[in-house]
């Protein structure tokens, strides 16, 4: 396999509502950032791949209007796939093994308060049985809290500390969108928003985006001082209907996180995109993470979840850890669909 690393992160603060700029205008400083950061001409890079959704933008090929951020002229070897920004850094790592190209830009972007995000996850539900019922994503994520909870002695006490953790984490990230001092016990206090999870254990709705630079081999050391090395990387998928699986457990991450070689060493950071508080706990458990990995430094989702960008800031922001010199070994994950339906682990070292 060909070395490739991520040498750049950047990424826009996410806000509620970002009523002034559209997804292009919200793009373009953070990919004009990333570049710079990387040390590579603009002209230079030799692939580009993006992660956007139709539904959430409420237009056919979304992406392409996000191409003005780019610059795609003179033309580009230009790649989209429809999920999360990590899937696009995914197929930008595979395209460099190829060989004839050592630089990569990947970004993802979207504007979630457009629209309702909670009805518009209906649309990827089973049209056949579960759409019709037209359960929001919420609701559906309390279905599995509720699973959780009764299957192997977690309490919403447990939920509680997750989202404490996560918002007095985001006081130090400056992209953040939701932080605070908050007690267990007083989020606890709060209302159910969809019994067992309240508000807190509840991702924010925002707008964003954000980009990665990859590169290759020895363009990589040339360009960054540490780059934060892909040593491995995997994406697994389980069954569509929510009732032909545990939802309580999630063998998708486990397997990915299997064959990217977690277990093969210590992980000093893990950034989980763990949109509900109860998901982070099934993660932890399906990979393996004990209480001496510092899991989302940065705040996770429950901080920030621009979505189709909020898998790549994981990413990011734990390839930041190791490019800043604050961690030799970390882990990356995105998830996408109902329920931990997909999950992609990127584990990153220091060289």
């Amino acid at each position: 396999m060909r070395d490739v690393a991520v040498v750049a992160f950047a990424q826009s603060p996410s806000v509620r509502q970002d009523s002034v700029h559209n997804e292009v205008e919200i793009l373009t400083p953070v990919i004009a950032e990333a570049i710079k950061r990387s040390g590579i001409p603009r002209k230079q890079i030799g692939f580009t791949c993006s992660g956007s959704c139709d539904y959430l933008a409420g237009v056919p090929f979304a992406f392409v209007q996000a191409l003005d951020a780019v610059g795609a002229w003179p033309p580009i070897r230009e790649s989209h796939v429809e999920m999360d920004g990590a899937w696009a850094l995914y197929e930008a790592w595979v395209r460099l093994q190829i060989g004839d190209v050592d630089s990569a830009l990947v970004y993802g972007f979207g504007k979630s308060s457009i629209g309702d995000p909670r009805e518009i996850s209906v649309a990827q539900l089973d049209p056949y049985y579960l759409a019709p019922l037209g359960p929001d994503s919420v609701s559906v994520a309390a279905i599995q809290a509720r699973a959780l909870l009764e299957s192997n002695g977690h309490t919403e006490r447990d939920l509680a500390e997750v989202a404490a953790r996560s918002l007095r984490n985001a006081k130090t990230n400056p992209n953040a969108q939701v932080k605070g001092d908050f007690e267990p016990d007083e989020l606890l206090e709060a209302p159910y928003d969809v019994s067992p999870l309240r508000s807190r254990d509840c991702p924010p709705i925002s707008d964003g985006a954000a980009a990665v630079v990859l590169v290759a081999g020895d363009l990589a050391r040339k360009v960054c001082e540490r780059p934060a090395w892909i040593t491995g990387n995997d994406h697994r998928i389980e069954a569509h209907s929510l009732g032909a699986r545990d939802l309580a457990k999630s063998p998708s991450a486990a397997l990915a996180a299997e064959k990217a070689g977690v277990g093969d060493g210590p992980v000093d950071v893990a950034e989980l995109h763990a949109p509900f508080s109860h998901q982070e706990l099934i993660l932890r458990a399906a990979m393996g993470l004990g209480e001496e990995v510092e899991i989302n430094p940065s705040g996770g989702a429950l901080a920030a979840n621009p979505i189709m960008a909020a898998g790549l800031i994981r990413i990011g922001e734990a390839a930041s850890r190791i490019m800043d010199g604050s961690a030799n070994r970390v882990l990356g994950h995105a998830t996408s669909g109902p329920c931990l339906q997909q999950n992609l682990v990127c584990v990153m070292e220091a060289r």
